[in-house]
């Protein structure tokens, strides 16, 4: 038997995931050989700090400042920089040069996916990128190739583990969002600057590539509708586990048929989840994965979202492939975008709602906000009413919680507006979508 040479790895990033990757390739390389069918050879890990404190130790003679030099003659370059730039220009530079790329950057590829594919067909390379969404969770290789054949609906994400890890202990221990965050932040799970997480935007960037994949159409990341977590409190979240829910930032990526018109809508947001539902038992920093297939079924992908470890071993596996397809020859697989259905917005969706109002506590309330959801064509489901005790002043209030049957967006925004219009309504407290 004819052994295959050995293939350059190049690794691009040395923090904590590329650590992890360069550690794991050196203490395996035998047993990853063996799986890939030819030596993994670490050529290098270019850093932007060689001093810098890492989670593992790299021999001093593989780190290098100068990824470009790196790039050259590397059959396999993995980055794991994160951000726009330089990662755009070290991918493309990489491409070009006929190397396969791993990457678990979902920023560069919600925003440049379709410019760094056509890089990689032009040349016959090949773009892996089971690390950008999900970190070990394996939902890129099965919505890529192993529903090809089927036809996705729905995807429901929890693709965001700092956001469900502060949404869990709002839940379980009754923390206010301060409080969670502050804790996530100590245990690590938070940036100190935790706007991309906490404000959607990482969940969005995942959206866009999930959408794109599972309906086989281009996702741009300004398409995805997104709302943070910032304005969720306490009491909101605690009312939805009174009524049999919990609140989680999903992902929600579907077909739409809107007047007969087939599209994709892809929105990130908080909703509640029914207690029965399996997302609702995703705990702690831990992600998910809800897929509705035609023929499949309901699919659910858990593990762990996040960290050096985890996200590595999505890369390594990567790294055998790219290896396995080095061995095998032939050009690397193009993107399926063949679809290319209308992007449609978030009023084309439909749902149900938990809309919680605080009312003049007077006879004829109620039939007058029954009205208003009847004049948009919103059925209610379910309406509960609480009165505070020992209220004073001239005009006691109640808080009314109102579930409704499935209504389109458009329909619940006029809903909403004529409510916060009407002279019984005192204030629209909380308004949140309820999915799956």
């Amino acid at each position: 038997m004819i052994e295959y040479r050995n293939l350059r790895v190049a690794v691009l990033g040395g923090g904590s995931v590329g650590s992890q990757v360069a550690s794991l390739l050196l203490e395996h390389r035998e047993e990853l050989a063996a799986r890939a069918g030819a030596g993994l050879e670490l050529v290098g890990v270019a850093v932007r700090n060689p001093d810098a404190a890492r989670d593992t130790d790299i021999p001093r003679e593989l780190i290098t400042t100068d990824a470009d030099a790196l790039i050259l003659g590397a059959d396999i370059v993995v980055e794991l920089i994160g951000g726009i730039e330089p990662a755009r220009t070290l991918i493309l530079g990489a491409l070009g040069s006929g190397a396969d790329v791993i990457t678990a950057n979902k920023a560069v590829l919600a925003s440049h996916g379709p410019e760094l594919f056509e890089a990689a067909e032009q040349v016959g390379a090949q773009l892996y990128y089971e690390a950008a969404v999900g970190g070990a969770i394996p939902i890129i290789r099965p919505l890529r190739d192993s529903l090809a054949g089927d036809r996705v609906k729905r995807i429901l994400g929890i693709v965001n583990g700092t956001t469900n890890y502060i949404l869990d202990r709002m839940d379980t221990q009754g923390d206010s969002l301060e409080e969670a965050l502050a804790e996530a932040t100590r245990l690590g799970y938070a940036e100190a600057d935790p706007t991309a997480d906490i404000e959607g935007y990482d969940a969005a960037a995942k959206a866009a590539i999930l959408a794109s994949l599972a309906f086989h159409t281009t996702v741009p990341l300004d398409a995805v509708h997104r709302e943070g977590i910032t304005a969720l409190t306490r009491d909101e979240v605690l009312s939805a586990r009174e009524a049999g829910y919990v609140v989680k930032l999903l992902a929600v990526c579907e077909r739409i048929d809107a007047d007969g018109v087939e599209g994709v809508s892809a929105r990130v947001h908080p909703a509640l989840v029914p207690l029965s539902h399996p997302l609702a038992a995703v705990h702690g920093a831990n992600n998910a994965v809800f897929v509705e297939a035609e023929a499949a079924g309901s699919l659910m992908f858990y593990g762990a979202g996040a960290g050096g470890v985890p996200t590595a071993s999505a890369v390594l596996g990567d790294v055998v492939s790219a290896a396995r397809r080095h061995v095998a020859g032939g050009p690397g697989v193009a993107e399926s975008t063949h679809a290319n259905l209308p992007i449609l917005p978030i009023s084309s969706a439909t749902t149900r709602y938990h809309v919680i109002l605080e009312v003049a506590d007077e006879p004829g309330v109620l039939a007058t906000i029954a009205q208003l959801f009847s004049e948009h064509d919103v059925s209610v489901e379910a309406v509960s009413q609480t009165v505070p005790d020992g209220q004073e002043g001239s005009r006691p209030t109640a808080t009314l919680v109102i579930v409704t049957h499935e209504a389109a967006e458009s329909a619940l925004a006029a809903t909403v507006t004529s409510l916060a219009a009407s002279p019984v309504v005192s204030s629209v407290v909380s308004v949140l979508r309820v999915e799956g």
